[in-house]
């Protein structure tokens, strides 16, 4: 069955390239003038990718793209903008367009973004099947079932659907790189390379070269062509952990990337295109490190059209058990050996514990643990942790001021922050007034023992707002 492209555009000129285009490429095309052209037709047709421009008769394109989401959420919606208007391009992602080019459209460019569009299944677009299918869709890399995870499913499931650059916050160790993975491997690009870097292990003299390539001579040691990761990651994803670490001349250059869609290579005098969907993440709060200089602000609003919070393991401690069983399961498999088992009292310890370090430390104690065990059964004993357990059933709000010993004792690691602790002992104690108020913030401050406006300020201080 032929697929049919709605076009939506007041210039003659712009739908018949758009008409001759798309037809040499076999595709059925219809077009339209203005909104109230494209709705009917969209009333009437079944499309499988709309292309509208940002200025019509009787609205703009944004509108199009709103109205398409709510009512034929199954159809991508691609958006084309005069050239140089990032903050249009960067409003119509938000809004949930696919993808976005640019006037003097780039026929190439067209054509890779229809192909792209083309690709994603149509069933896995309609929203009410995702939800049906989060689980398959999504596949084991993140295991849980909790209120928390079940809603991150639900973003990746939505966001696999774009083409928009995408900023995953999340403490260390919370599987940023998996929720990554996730959306490359449910969007169009799942069949070309997923390529991961993480920004603040690479030498400094050297990031230019690892992201863009370089000739052979353009300095001391390149004795050969070399690709970068922008070409290994041509028409896939490419996920840049630690993000706040780039060095800021780099930076600059990864700004014209992302808006030209092309790289230079060290040394050469010609810009090759490339086809990149770029993922972002780091554990720092990127908003504070643009404050401080580290980030260009450019940079933040083209890194972050869209933002994907991954919970730490201690807001969804529900999701353990089976972290815990799926992880062993896995440590059993590497080593060709049974399933180690987990005591009762090794179980309730692990979900009482705070895992600063989140999964990834969870992993780490279970492969230890499953290491140095008897008879195959993890005990408490076994369990190596950082920082000592927290009972869940202790009130931290409502303290014995009689106790002088501390409840807790802190691992000063070489990665430990005092500020990131002192804050997250904040947050779990307003969360946990929060839960015994029911969310009556007045009844939680008088809990507190602080004002409403001082809670109010601090849940927006905190993010918790």
């Amino acid at each position: 069955m032929t697929n049919r492209i709605l076009i939506v555009d007041d210039e003659p000129d712009i739908r018949e390239l758009l008409e001759i285009t798309l037809g040499r490429m076999s595709l059925a095309t219809n077009s339209a003038k203005d909104l109230a052209s494209a709705r009917h037709l969209l009333s009437t047709e079944n499309f499988n990718l709309c292309l509208t421009d940002m200025r019509l008769p009787d609205g703009d394109g944004i509108e199009l793209v709103e109205y398409i989401q709510k009512e034929y959420n199954q159809i991508p919606v691609a958006v084309i903008t005069a050239h140089g208007t990032t903050e249009t391009a960067i409003k119509a992602l938000k809004s949930g367009a696919f993808d976005f080019v640019s006037k003097p459209v780039d026929l190439q460019k067209l054509r890779d973004l229809v192909n792209s569009a083309l690709r994603l299944p149509q069933e896995q677009q309609d929203e009410k099947f995702l939800k049906k299918n989060l689980s398959p869709l999504i596949g084991p890399s993140i295991t849980g079932q909790s209120s928390r995870v079940v809603k991150l499913r639900e973003q990746i499931a939505k966001l696999a659907r774009s083409q928009a650059p995408i900023y995953i916050s999340g403490e260390s160790g919370s599987g940023k790189e998996l929720a990554a993975r996730a959306i490359h491997q449910h969007s169009s690009r799942s069949k070309a390379p997923f390529v991961a870097v993480n920004c603040g292990a690479i030498p400094r003299d050297l990031v230019e070269s690892e992201l863009f390539g370089h000739i052979k001579g353009s300095f001391t040691g390149a004795d050969s062509d070399k690709q970068g990761l922008f070409q290994a990651a041509h028409g896939g994803t490419l996920f840049l952990d630690e993000i706040a670490d780039l060095p800021l001349h780099t930076q600059v250059k990864l700004l014209r990337v992302i808006q030209e869609k092309s790289i230079r290579p060290v040394g050469s005098q010609k810009e090759e295109a490339v086809d990149v969907r770029i993922l972002s993440a780091t554990h720092k709060n990127l908003a504070k490190e643009v404050e401080i200089g580290n980030l260009r602000q450019d940079l933040y609003f083209r890194l972050n059209v869209i933002e994907l919070a991954v919970p730490s393991l201690r807001k969804r401690k529900d999701d353990i058990p089976e972290l815990t069983l799926n992880i062993l399961q896995k440590i059993a498999k590497e080593n060709s050996a049974e399933v180690c088992k987990l005591s009762n009292e090794a179980l309730d310890a692990l979900v009482e514990y705070r895992f600063p370090g989140n999964v990834r430390e969870l992993e780490n104690i279970l492969q230890r643990a499953a290491t140095l065990c008897e008879e195959n059964l993890i005990q408490v004993s076994n369990l190596e942790f950082i920082s000592a357990p927290i009972s869940t059933s202790m009130n931290p709000i409502e303290t014995d001021s009689s106790n002088t010993e501390p409840a807790e004792s802190v691992g000063l690691g070489d990665d430990f922050s005092l500020e990131k602790h002192l804050e997250s002992i904040e947050i779990e104690a307003i969360e946990k007034a929060l839960e015994e108020t029911r969310w009556n913030k007045t009844a939680a401050a008088k809990k507190l023992g602080m004002s409403f406006r001082s809670l109010r300020y601090r849940l927006k201080k905190l993010g918790l707002d």
